[in-house]
Order: structure tokens, then sequence, then C-alpha cells
């Protein structure tokens, strides 16, 4: 892996994994007891307490990024051993998704309980976000827009979800699908600046359909916290490398649609309508079927979608020093499907216990 580029620009990662029995593949409650035994590493309880966080440091390298995951991982698969639990990095939980789960002591959560009722009571949900530095609000919402036509992409390449209430959904990512029930889900609209941005998210706090501005659930927003765009359609990624090269192929992105903003290219916005629906179908098909084109909208086989989108940000890539571990990447997942075609080659080879063997190898650092 090359080192980046002195001016690369900076981001993050947020990895959420679920804890699972090792018996019984049943989502159990002892995140608490994780994070006491893992001094050192950032982990935190999400909201859930079969559920897990992580997140590395503001990185500028993917090999920063990557050093970073794979010690938490390897920590914490082990902990998750002494404990009987696998630490399994999957959109949703094969198992046990039927039973209410267990909401963590905290204020804001227990408020998020009482306004969302049953729309939260299931949600088990576990993804991969990356955060990306843009120098400014206004730049933001640029870059929303301008990544708009790219974002099915992704979806499809990170899909691993598909399975749920002990079945195959028919679905890559299932758990994209459950987040389209938030009052605030898909791809968000148009904006024309970044006060516009914050205008309608302040409306959508005062006229009582979010309860702050973090549970506004576009796949793609503003971050309050940080000067960055933050890409939440990801599932979590079975294997680390690929969870790297996601954030550093989004980054890419990033910096092509900046540097095509900051040159004047005027933008073509796709009708939203036809990302929703290009979303939908990317979530079903992985990496297994067609996908809609992002420059023509036709339907075209999943190597011609993906490879455009190589294409689009190759000199991106190759300025920080990712081209030849996206590259990577790609052909890994071309060849071998998306991860959620892993999970169902597991599956019916051996039910939730193949399952568990898959996540827990794959939990485990020393694996690659």
């Amino acid at each position: 892996m090359a080192s980046a580029s002195a001016t690369a620009r900076h981001f993050g990662i947020e990895e959420e994994f679920l804890l699972l029995d090792a018996a019984s593949g049943l989502p159990r409650n002892v995140a608490h007891e994780m994070i006491a035994a893992l001094p050192g590493l950032r982990a935190e309880v999400e909201y859930f307490e079969c559920q897990l966080e992580t997140a590395t440091p503001v990185c500028r390298s993917a090999s920063e990024a990557l050093d970073t995951l794979r010690e938490f991982r390897a920590g914490a698969s082990r902990v998750a051993a002494d404990l009987g639990v696998v630490l399994a990095s999957t959109g949703l939980p094969p198992i046990g998704g039927d039973r209410p789960g267990t909401v963590t002591a905290k204020p804001r959560y227990q408020a998020i309980e009482k306004s969302l009722g049953n729309l939260v009571s299931h949600y088990y949900s576990t993804g991969t976000h990356v955060h990306v530095e843009v120098p400014s609000r206004d730049t933001g919402v640029e870059v929303m827009a301008r990544m708009a036509r790219w974002s099915p992409v992704f979806v499809a390449l990170t899909a691993n979800s598909p399975i749920h209430l002990g079945r195959p959904t028919g679905f890559a990512s299932w758990r994209y699908l459950t987040t389209m029930q938030w009052p605030t889900a898909g791809y968000p609209p148009y904006f024309e600046s970044g006060s516009d941005y914050g205008a309608m998210v302040q409306e959508f706090m005062r006229s009582g359909i979010v309860l702050d501005a973090a549970l506004v659930n576009w796949s793609i927003r503003l971050s309050d916290n940080f000067p960055t765009v933050e890409l939440r359609t990801a599932d979590a990624q079975l294997d680390p490398r690929d969870t790297v090269a996601f954030a550093v192929l989004v980054r890419a992105l990033v910096d092509r649609c900046i540097a095509e903003a900051e040159t004047g290219i005027a933008r073509e916005d796709p009708d939203l309508h036809l990302v929703r629906g290009a979303h939908w179908l990317a979530a079903r098909n992985g990496l297994g079927s067609d996908l809609v084109h992002p420059l023509h909208g036709g339907s075209v086989p999943v190597a011609e979608a993906v490879n455009a989108l190589i294409d689009h940000v190759t000199p991106q890539l190759a300025a920080a020093g990712d081209l030849e571990f996206v590259t990577a990447y790609v052909a890994r997942r071309l060849a071998a499907g998306e991860p959620a075609r892993l999970q169902m080659q597991a599956y019916e080879r051996g039910g939730v216990e193949a399952l568990l063997a898959l996540y827990r190898a794959r939990s485990c650092a020393r694996q690659f």
C-alpha cells in the first residue's frame, strides 16, 4: 500500500458490529462488558446493548485507517470469544431480529425510543460510515449533489445483509431497505447552499419530525461535529480491507466533485426518483446483476457501472496513492461478489452456524 500524499484529504471511518451469541447466533447484550475489557481502544455502545461501535482517528492514509481497524478487531474478537459471543460485521443479525432490542440507557436513546416506537424497537441496523473533509458547508452540499448519481454503486459494492429472521431476503442489503422507513431517508434533496441545508434540518426539528440533527437519516449528510460530508449507505463490512478501500474510494469521489465545482464544470443533476430507484436496485442486486449506469442511466452489467466509477476517479486515487489498493479491492469484489454473497454461500453451506464461523474468521485481524 503506497504512502498517502501529504496533501491527501483527511477522512475517518465509523464501524459498527453486532454481538451474537456464539452458540445460538442470537443478539447478546454484552457491549458494556466488551468496552470495559478494551481499555485504550475506541469502543462505544450503540443504540442497542448488543451493538458496538469503533472509529478511526482522523486519517490521511489508507494504511493508518487499516492499522486502527485491524487492531480493534483483533482485541475485540479476543474479548468476544472470552464472553461467548461473536463480533459480527454484518448489516443485520441473521436471526433474532424479531425480538425487541435492549435500548442503551442513555437519555437521548430513550427519547428516540419514545418518539419512534416500533420503528426502532427492532432497529439492529449496523453500518459503515465514512467522513471526508470539505472546506465549507457550501462545498459539502455541492459534493452531495454531485455524488448522487454515483452513490448506488457504493451500495452494490458494500451490500452485506442478505439474511434476516432466519431466511434469505432476496436483497443483498436488506438493511438499506429498512432505513427507508425513517421520516428522513434516502438520498437528500439538492440544496443551493449550506445555509439552505441547515434551514431544512431546523425545520425538521421545529416541526417535531426529528428530535435532533443526528436523526436526519439521509444516505449522505453534513456532519454537525466535524467539517465533513458523511456517507452512510454501507452495511458493516466483513473484511477491514474492504472497509478502508471503500472509504478511500469515497474520498476520491469527494475530491473529484470538489475539483469539478472549483473549475466550473456544470452539474447535471439526475432526477432523485431515478436515484432512489437505482439505490433500490443496487440493494437488491449487489454485484450479482445489472445496475443503473451512473452517467447515462441505462441498465448495464455490474462491472460496467463499477468501472465507470473507477475511471471517473482514477486521477484522484493515483494522486492519493490509493489506486493499486482500490483496484485490488474492486477486482476482489467483482470476482467473489459483494460481502452478501459470501454470507449467502456460508448460509447455504451450513446455516447460522456457518455464518457465525464466517463472522468469527473475518473479525480476526490475523486472517488478513
